[in-house]
């Protein structure tokens, strides 16, 4: 990475990002840009994930294009073979174990989830990875997907820092005039920005009212209802959400008069104008109902489509308008110390290059 690059990076590097699910690495490499870097990720010797540059030292072709053989990557272009180190292993008639190696990205398969470290490999320690308790306890069911969205990474941790949006934008899903009446409290937690609101003695909307059913309880009944979004580096959003029969207690009630889950959302830079958004659910009602995974994945898939319309069009106004100064408002608070903690980071590992390179 050049100079002029790491300085203008609007994204830390020395950080755990989603790069893709488990799911999606299976027979064929799998090409994806990851915080400005094109990369291939690919199951090597015993099905172990490896990442590397996604660029063959031989000619330059993407090594996405092509295919795994006896665990090495092999160049779809003129069979050059790369060991999961970024070393070149073979090729046909060649020598080729003295070519430079090419970048080998760390990665750890966990929680469902492919992730990778962009950054200094040195400092790249599985310890720093975002734990989720959620995705080890037989309590909880997850259900999710992914986005490929035109737009700056920060807008969307905006977006799910200030749910404000969603009385408007997703008006017949989620949206109540009662998030524009709650009042809206923001705080850092540690290493967590923490925007919360509770809205009592509420008729659910109409996601909640089909979460209501599923947990076996009444729908129609008044409901208080909390939204408590976390923010956490280098881009993670875990929104706790959910709905209880009216004076049980809210977000502290029982589990059996409430329908309650967590909206998981990792958003991994692409470009700067661009990114991988992997969203789901984690609930603790129903969660050995698959037909109730399936209904949320849907009902959720409908609710992210229509922020991504709002994003993409919200980017392109604002690379047609650079110089116009945005209002900042008591609700961006959440959204603010997002960017804050974001940009401290960058800068601290600013720091550390500029000493390196001393």
């Amino acid at each position: 990475m050049t100079d002029k690059l790491s300085a203008e990076r609007p994204w830390p590097r020395n950080a755990w990002y989603v790069a893709c699910t488990s799911a999606e690495l299976a027979e064929k490499p799998l090409g994806r840009t990851i915080c400005g870097e094109r990369m291939v990720f690919y199951r090597g010797h015993e099905g172990q994930v490896a990442a590397l540059e996604d660029f063959c030292p031989h000619r330059g072709a993407p090594l996405s294009l092509g295919f795994l053989r006896d665990g090495h990557l092999v160049c779809g272009y003129h069979g050059l073979a790369m060991a999961c180190t970024g070393h070149a292993e073979s090729m046909p008639g060649q020598r080729v174990r003295n070519f430079p190696p090419i970048a080998a990205f760390p990665v750890i398969e966990r929680y469902g989830f492919i992730w990778v470290w962009p950054g200094d490999r040195a400092a790249a320690d599985p310890a720093k990875l975002h734990h989720l308790p959620w995705a080890e306890s037989d309590g909880w069911a997850y259900g999710g997907g992914l986005f490929h969205i035109a737009c700056d990474y920060r807008l969307m941790i905006d977006n799910l820092m200030d749910l404000t949006h969603e009385t408007y934008v997703h008006a017949s899903s989620i949206g109540q005039r009662e998030i524009d009446e709650a009042p809206v409290s923001t705080r850092v937690e540690g290493e967590e920005v923490v925007t919360s609101r509770t809205m009592p003695a509420v008729s659910a909307p109409p996601f909640w009212r089909m979460a209501l059913r599923c947990a076996g309880l009444p729908e129609d009944e008044p409901v208080d209802r909390w939204q408590i979004c976390r923010f956490s580096l280098p881009s993670h959003v875990m929104i706790e959400v959910g709905v209880a029969l009216q004076g049980q207690g809210g977000h502290d009630a029982d589990p059996a008069v409430k329908a309650s889950s967590i909206v998981v959302d990792f958003i991994t830079p692409e470009t700067e104008h661009s990114h991988w958004y992997f969203w789901g659910m984690a609930r603790q009602f129903a969660v050995d109902d698959p037909a109730v995974t399936d209904a949320i994945r849907e009902g959720q898939g409908r609710i992210f489509s229509e922020d991504l319309a709002m994003l993409e069009e919200q980017q392109r106004n604002l690379l047609l308008r650079p110089d116009r100064r945005l209002l900042k408002l008591n609700i961006d608070a959440g959204g603010v110390r997002s960017r804050m903690m974001i940009e401290r980071a960058i800068a601290g590992e600013r720091g550390h290059e500029t000493v390196a390179a001393q």
